[in-house]
């Protein structure tokens, strides 16, 4: 049984301006997990997924590719365990 477990990820590189958040946000629903996503003022995005290792695991290898037009530099991962039962995923503006 896989437990749920919390990843806080930032990403740099090209990913502000090209639909990166609603494209996290359409792949963080099509894999079940909860938390949000949003652009930081430095030009990064930020975000918290909370779910089951294994789908967080290839949550994690998605955003390290982005969506189209993304082009990502470096992903900063934490493991935490879950604290939160977030009801969805959502876009912080």
């Amino acid at each position: 049984m896989n437990r749920n477990l919390r990843a806080h990820i930032l990403v740099s590189g090209r990913v502000q301006g090209i639909f990166f958040r609603q494209n996290t946000k359409d792949k963080a629903e099509a894999l079940d997990l909860k938390g949000w996503v949003k652009n930081l003022p430095d030009g990064r995005v930020e975000a918290v997924f909370e779910g089951e290792k294994g789908t967080l695991e290839e949550m994690v290898e998605w955003i390290q590719k982005g969506p189209f037009l993304s082009k990502v530099d470096n992903v900063k991962v934490d493991w935490e365990e879950a604290r939160v039962r977030f009801a969805s995923f959502r876009i912080i503006y």
